[in-house]
């Protein structure tokens, strides 16, 4: 069943309200079709016993001796199929898979099920019972079940592929495919190994291991696959197996050029595209052909008009590659159509080699390269992405010239426009670090100028794991994966909790070889792949690191302006942060058994938030809910407002009465359900080094939220974190939730603050209340610089979440708020 996508909700701004009425909804209702009782039994004991009867035939052809069988279910068009039935842990029988076939009016959902032998007859009972036995409300027994199964039959080979893979089943020639077997045991990889050790069947060593699946390369054609089917109680799932980069790098510039065709054909643009990414790097070439529909030439610019625009090094045209397209691998591996929705532009801030820029220039240049984009273009809504920096580690987290620089141009403080600046991390590039990962990566700290308080700052992980280069046939990768990238930098060595956590997010880096006698390097089949500055000799060129992490967080940017050009960038940044989860590997990697809120801060400075989920930043789905609030805030003003006069004091605090879907909170009782809440906003750098080691003094204001407890009433909430609103200066007595929340105070660092709260359904019926307040910054405490009174922007993200996808939770906040229940494109 195909999950629906809507809009995530804009509210329009904080309010004071907190009563309210839910149209009451308990969820979408499954499309189960009415059946004839009598003929709809009668038709699947028939169809079932037919599958089993030729399952037995091709395992009696084929002389194999099988376990059990593979089963697929599938809904009529149009109708839901109840998959959670059809798994019976206990009894051995495996959902495998679940797919969907056929257009949204149409669409059938199928699932492939394992069933071993001795268990046939447990279907068989579900289906007479059907037939003659009724509920103690009169419905025939297993009923949901039944009347959404609309055909049984064997499974085949198109049953373990994707639907839009099946087009790259290796009919003749053998290619190399994942097979992907159901447990995750140490035994299920070496019994499939041994059962096929005497076939004409290539299996490469090493396998990924997860909890209930393990993965193994296989090259095979389609007689093989159809065999291993016979032959293996095993198999869950097979997918083509991706090329790495070397397969396409190695490939003659001819070849190269096929492929590049081939994806240009596939490939739409949008000509009026009003959304771009600018490209801070060495320039770009815009002749290349996966370049050019993307880069017009008035978008080629130079800080330094004699260093013309073109891309000398190489590095600017793999940036613009990465962020039009993404990892080229995944993309010429596919036959999928492809639409970008944005443009490139480039600023060439850096001198054509070997000259390099005075590092005291670097904050400058930057900020001419962006002012020249903006010049040519001002009404584009642009990112800005810059995976330039300096291997200096003086700093330690506290701001430069060129993080402050670059902190002020987002703030739009000079001309006030906010600008949205996606800064790579800096990396870990000696081979000496690599060897001692992934300790040394905790002491290589993140570069200049990604300290930036206001630029999202990109690490990197990798999910790069498969050398398939021949000569490097006793080597391995040193990560593993899901695990920190070897190339990247953090900020656990920066001295005390008041510095941003750094780096916020990561995308794929990829990764290291580690072989025989200590050696380590980078290796093309560990890189992603992205386009050559020079197409006359190659189109395609292996990427890697830090810059390759910023450029796809750059394109992942620019993918959710286009879905909302009414966003902030801190609004981009917010749900890009928001939506970011630490894959399990990191997570295994470096959290103790038991974590604490201590050991969640330190992996924050290792790998920032994780990896952000394009999907949910761009969609809600019915039982996942994001609400975004885009507003502004005084936070200070003067004891004597009207004459400006007086010391500085604190002056306003936004409140939220969310409107909870309580009816849908309420039905769901004690089951567990997760809130997240993001804070995003730009401070304006201090206007001095002399203050820039205090944390009051640096940023020009901070902001911070806070929820009231389930059993806290609204003014109780309000007296407890606004001593103005008490009485006699009496607290309430009530506390916090603070045993509700992942990340606790450790989230209160920087401009950008998310955490994570845990409870139940009815805990978080009651707790609907948030409140943004003021901290201390230097508008506050810096009266002659006239900034007391300014006024501020951010935004507030806040997702709700509930496991089961039958509740849901959109539909009556929609109502509630009053937008159309529109589903997104």
């Amino acid at each position: 069943m195909a999950t629906a996508h809507y809009r995530h909700i804009f509210l329009a701004g904080p309010n004071q309200t907190h009563g309210f009425t839910s149209p009451g909804s308990r969820g979408r209702v499954p499309r189960i079709p009415e059946r004839n009782r009598e003929q709809h039994s009668t038709r699947l004991l028939s169809r079932l016993q037919q599958t089993w009867d030729e399952s037995d035939d091709r395992a009696a052809v084929a002389h194999v001796d099988r376990n059990g069988a593979y089963i697929d279910f599938e809904s009529d068009p149009g109708s839901d199929l109840i998959t959670k039935s059809l798994e019976n842990m206990q009894a051995g029988i495996r959902l495998l898979n679940i797919r969907t076939e056929g257009s949204e009016d149409s669409e059938r959902t199928l699932a492939t099920v394992y069933v071993p032998n001795d268990q046939r007859n447990r279907f068989l009972r579900k289906l007479h019972a059907y037939a003659h036995e009724e509920t103690a409300g009169g419905q025939p027994r297993n009923a949901r079940m039944v009347n959404s199964i609309g055909d049984i039959h064997r499974s085949v080979l198109e049953s373990f592929w994707r639907a839009d893979e099946r087009s790259m089943i290796p009919n003749g020639e053998p290619a190399w495919v994942e097979v992907w077997l159901r447990g995750g045991g140490s035994e299920v990889a070496p019994r499939f190994r041994a059962a096929f050790s005497g076939h004409d069947l290539e299996i490469m060593d090493g396998e990924l291991c997860f909890p209930e699946r393990t993965v193994l390369l296989i090259r095979a054609n389609r007689q093989q696959l159809e065999d291993i089917i016979l032959a293996s109680d095993d198999i869950a799932q097979f997918r083509f197996a991706k090329e790495v980069a070397s397969f396409f790098v190695e490939l003659e510039n001819r070849e190269q050029m096929e492929w590049v065709q081939g994806l240009l054909d596939r490939t739409s643009y949008r000509a009026d595209a009003d959304v771009a990414v600018c490209i801070l790097d060495h320039g770009v070439n815009n002749g290349h052909l996966l370049i050019e529909p993307l880069l017009d030439n008035a978008d080629l610019h130079a800080v330094i008009p004699q260093w013309g625009t073109h891309d000398q090094n190489g590095h600017g045209t793999l940036m613009a590659g990465t962020a039009a397209y993404g990892d080229l691998l995944e993309i010429l591996n596919s036959d999928e159509p492809v639409q970008v929705s944005y443009r490139l532009e480039s600023a060439k801030i850096l001198p054509p080699p070997p000259a390099q820029n005075p590092q005291d220039l670097w904050g400058l240049r930057t900020a001419q390269g962006i002012s020249l984009a903006e010049i040519q273009a001002p009404e584009r809504k642009r990112i800005s992405c810059m995976a330039i920096t300096s291997t200096d580690s003086r700093d330690r987290g506290r701001p430069s010239s060129w993080s402050a620089k670059i902190d002020e141009l987002a703030s739009g403080y000079e001309e006030d426009a906010k600008r949205l600046v996606v800064i790579s991390a800096g990396n870990v590039n000696e081979s000496d670090h690599w060897r001692n990962y992934p300790d040394d990566n905790i002491t290589n700290e993140v570069h200049d100028p990604g300290q930036s308080w206001n630029a999202l700052t990109v690490g990197a992980y990798t999910e790069k794991v498969r050398i398939m280069d021949q000569t490097l046939a006793n080597y391995s990768p040193l990560a593993q994966c899901g695990e920190l990238s070897p190339f990247s930098t953090t900020s656990v060595d920066w001295p005390g909790n008041k510095w941003p956590i750094k780096p916020e997010v990561v995308f794929e880096g990829g990764n290291v070889a580690s072989g025989p006698n200590g050696s380590v390097f980078p290796a093309d089949d560990l890189s992603l792949l992205s386009t050559s500055h020079e197409p006359h000799v190659a189109q395609f060129e292996a990427f890697r690191a830090t810059s390759a992490a910023s450029a796809l967080a750059a394109r992942t940017a620019a993918q959710i302006q286009v879905q909302y050009p009414e966003a902030w960038p801190e609004t981009i940044r917010a749900l890009m942060v928001h939506t970011a989860e630490w894959p399990d590997a990191l997570k295994s990697q470096f959290l103790p058994p038991n974590p604490n809120k201590g050991d969640y801060a330190r992996l924050l400075r290792i790998c920032g938030y994780g990896v952000p989920n394009l999907q949910r930043a761009l969609f809600c789905a019915s039982n996942s809910l994001t609400m975004i609030s885009q507003a502004r805030l005084q936070p200070y003003d003067y004891l004597n407002s009207e004459a400006r006069t007086g010391r500085a004091i604190s002056k306003d605090m936004h409140m939220y009465s969310l409107p909870w879907p309580v009816d849908a909170l309420h039905d769901l009782g004690e089951t567990m359900v997760r809130m997240r809440v993001t804070l995003s906003y730009f401070i304006e750098p201090g206007p001095g080094e002399v203050g820039w080691q205090d944390r009051y003094r640096y940023p020009s204001h901070l902001l911070r939220f806070a929820l009231n407890g389930a059993s806290e009433s609204m003014e109780e909430f309000v007296q407890r974190i606004n001593r103005q609103a008490r009485e006699e200066d009496e607290h309430p007595g009530t506390q916090s939730p603070s045993d509700k929340w992942l990340l606790g105070q450790s989230r209160d660092v920087g401009s950008i603050h998310s955490d994570i709260w845990q409870g139940t359904a009815e805990e978080l019926a009651a707790s609907n209340l948030i409140a943004i307040y003021p901290a201390i910054g230097w508008w506050r405490e810096r009266r002659h610089l006239g900034r007391v009174a300014s006024e501020c922007q951010y935004s507030l993200a806040v997702s709700i979440e509930t496991p089961t996808e039958e509740v849901d939770i959109y539909t009556p906040v929609a109502n509630q708020v009053g937008i159309p229940i529109e589903v997104a494109v």
